[in-house]
């Protein structure tokens, strides 16, 4: 036999030794764990993931879900993000998961985010290093909501962005998406660094931050010029920003305290500066994208109920009667938005802007007639959950009126900003921002939706086309 032959009869094999080990790795977990539930694991390497991530309404299960629940029940097992896991669209399952975090059950984001986000980012560190970093944020946040401070400039930033579309006068297409956007970035911004729209190093930082967030839903490689790769130099990029404004906070001194988030943070002896960094980052993330994409949905789902809208429209008119023309919204404000309350939570429902949360077992767990072994990725989806109609009556409608009466928080049945010790702290900073730029949209303008658009699961959330809405004044001023 000639060398070239060895090396090919050598390469074949080598080739058959690998595809044979993949398919054993694949395979090993369904034989070694027969207890598991019920389901499949689709094919070696890729699993079912691309089925589970086909894009779908997110006012719907998806293809995937519908018949991965009909087959083989509320819970089961698949291939998914190349692990063993264990899908929970069980409300009962998903509420003893995030409720038994670092005991039984551990967050498990792929590597991949990890490598966005950063290693000190609160959503990816685990035991006593989330717990100190989320209490900093739940501190942060309980002293921030409803300061006047707080309140007095989200209602003038929310006055600088609807205001802007009247100086063009008359009817007009606005891509509602960027505009929601717009206005949460400048709000978190001015609330984490004290800086205002209209300052260059804003403008600096959102370019950056566009990238990140492009790169955060982007296939994870890691080549110049793909989102990832891009994602990975903005947040490098931010974070020297961010290090920047540090320094000159520092070397100004005491004297140039702003009372913003920063301040907080440059106070802490208990974080090191790439945890406060870390920290921007994330109060950022969650301040931008959940907020924004909440307005968004408000006013989708409103643009599609001329009666919710009405009645949205009567209780702000309500407030602002008794309020001077210029006077500023306050706390005893935004605790009277009552139906504007249930219309948030209702768009919570229905669109479903987390869709799951990642975990790991960290041993064997038994959970009624379930068993999920240790090691295994467990993903509970809370959208399974919030349009289950044995749950909610006519789950697929749209309507505000089921929350009047019931606690406006979370429960077992209602988890649109997760649950247990990773419940996202800055949730209510999210409904106030919400409420108070809803009323001056709704005082202001009428609108309605310019063509087709819905929001899709990719599975973060988004508008294909931005939401474009046609928007017209009320009157001929504000």
């Amino acid at each position: 036999m000639m060398a070239g032959e060895h090396v090919l009869a050598a390469l074949a094999t080598l080739l058959l030794a690998s595809l044979l080990t993949l398919v054993l790795n694949h395979f090993l977990p369904l034989l070694l764990n027969p207890k598991a539930p019920r389901g499949s694991f689709g094919w070696p390497l890729l699993g079912e993931t691309l089925r589970f991530l086909t894009p779908h309404a997110s006012n719907t299960l998806g293809g995937f879900l519908e018949d991965h629940c009909s087959r083989y029940g509320r819970v089961f097992k698949s291939h998914l993000f190349c692990t063993p896991t264990v899908v929970s669209c069980d409300q009962d399952l998903n509420h003893f998961i995030l409720q038994n975090e670092e005991r039984l059950f551990q967050c498990s984001y792929p590597r991949p985010i990890h490598g966005i986000l950063g290693k000190s980012s609160m959503l990816v560190v685990l035991g006593e290093d989330h717990k100190r970093l989320r209490n900093l944020a739940l501190a942060l946040v309980t002293s921030t909501k409803l300061k006047p401070s707080y309140l007095g400039d989200i209602e003038k930033i929310a006055l600088h962005v609807v205001g802007a579309w009247r100086r063009h006068g008359g009817v007009r297409v606005v891509a509602f998406c960027e505009e929601a956007r717009k206005f949460a970035f400048s709000v978190i911004v001015k609330q984490v660094l004290g800086l205002s729209p209209e300052e260059p190093v804003t403008a600096r930082i959102l370019e950056d931050f566009l990238a990140f967030m492009k790169g955060l839903i982007s296939f994870p490689l890691y080549i110049p010029g793909t989102p990832y790769a891009k994602a990975v130099r903005a947040r490098e990029r931010i974070s020297s920003t961010v290090k920047g404004i540090i320094k000159e906070r520092r070397s100004a001194g005491s004297w140039n305290k702003q009372g913003d988030f920063l301040d907080v943070l440059l106070s802490s002896n208990e974080l090191s500066d790439e945890e406060k960094v870390s920290f921007v980052l994330d109060s950022l993330l969650g301040g931008y994208e959940t907020t924004s994409l909440l307005i968004s949905m408000v006013v989708y789902f409103l643009g599609q109920s001329a009666q919710d809208l009405d009645l949205v429209k009567r209780e702000h008119d309500s407030i602002r009667s008794n309020k001077g023309k210029e006077e500023c919204l306050t706390s005893e404000d935004y605790k009277k938005m009552e139906y504007t309350q249930q219309v948030i939570n209702e768009a919570l429902r229905c669109g479903n802007i987390v869709k799951f949360v990642h975990r790991k077992a960290l041993k064997d767990v038994k959970y009624k007639e379930y068993l999920i072994p240790s090691g295994w990725k467990v993903l509970p989806v809370f959208t399974a959950v919030h349009l289950n109609p044995s749950l909610h009556g006519d789950a697929q409608q749209f309507q505000p009126c089921r929350w009047e009466g019931t606690s406006q928080g979370t429960s077992k049945r209602f988890t649109p900003f997760g649950g247990g010790p990773r419940l996202c702290p800055g949730s209510e900073l999210a409904k106030v921002e919400t409420a108070f730029f809803l009323h001056h949209l709704v005082l202001n303008y009428r609108w309605r939706i310019d063509g087709d658009d819905i929001p899709m699961a990719y599975p973060y959330v988004e508008f294909q086309r931005g939401l474009p809405i046609e928007i017209e004044p009320t009157s001929p001023e504000s």
